[in-house]
């Protein structure tokens, strides 16, 4: 069973998500927080699986309270709320460690879904949305794609090959496919990688690709 903790400091929001979730297979809505200061709190109480955070919250915001405890041992999976998909604190969110984000106005059948992919250890934005985002907030820097392209050299000939099919956004199942390889050795690459270059998930990942400007012709 997956627990979810839900902290947004709008009550319909909340009870919006809750009905969603709770008729969900696999799912158990573990309780809610209103605040960004209750986070702590909550997570050590109810010990959620997933956290949906909003980003903008009146005393203690998302990424504050993300910011304190996202490093903290066993730490839950955090997907933020946003209600705006290139809104200027995701990319800050995703370098603190959250697995992604997800629009207010996602259609109540994905929602389940993308708590399912995060629990599993993916990460829960779309392909494009990936993709549109990363490159969005990263943008050109020159020195920032020396340092990225040093790290991705650590990696394994095989290993970077996986890596970049991930920056393009690419599922395991669609990695493996073009790799021909299982997606068991996709996901064995994956996870090896992100513990190489000290990474959190798939989506620092995939920001680090980006920042690399790394093309899947050059791994």
């Amino acid at each position: 069973m997956i627990r979810v903790l839900i902290v947004d400091d709008e009550a319909l929001v909340r009870a919006g998500l809750r009905m969603i979730l709770e008729p969900a297979d696999g799912i158990e809505v573990a309780g809610e927080a209103t605040d960004g200061d209750e986070l702590a709190d909550a997570v050590r109480e109810l010990r959620p699986d997933v956290v949906l955070l909003d980003v903008r919250m009146p005393r203690v915001d998302g990424l504050t309270a993300l910011e304190e405890i996202a490093s903290w041992p066993d730490a839950p999976r955090y997907v933020m709320l946003t209600t705006f998909d290139l809104d200027q604190y995701v990319h800050r969110a995703l370098r603190l460690g959250a697995a992604g984000f997800l629009l207010k106005d996602t259609p109540p059948r994905d929602l389940a879904a993308a708590i399912r992919t995060v629990a599993d250890g993916g990460a829960m934005l779309a392909p494009t949305v990936t993709t549109r985002l990363i490159a969005a907030f990263t943008g050109r820097d020159p020195a920032k794609e020396r340092t990225a392209r040093d790290r991705l050299a650590t990696l394994t000939d095989r290993e970077r090959a996986v890596v970049v099919k991930v920056g393009d956004g690419l599922s395991n199942a669609d990695i493996a496919h073009e790799l021909q390889v299982s997606e068991a050795t996709v996901k064995a690459h994956v996870s090896r990688s992100m513990t190489k270059l000290d990474l959190a998930n798939r989506v620092q990942l995939a920001i680090l690709v980006q920042e690399a400007e790394f093309r899947s012709e050059e791994a």
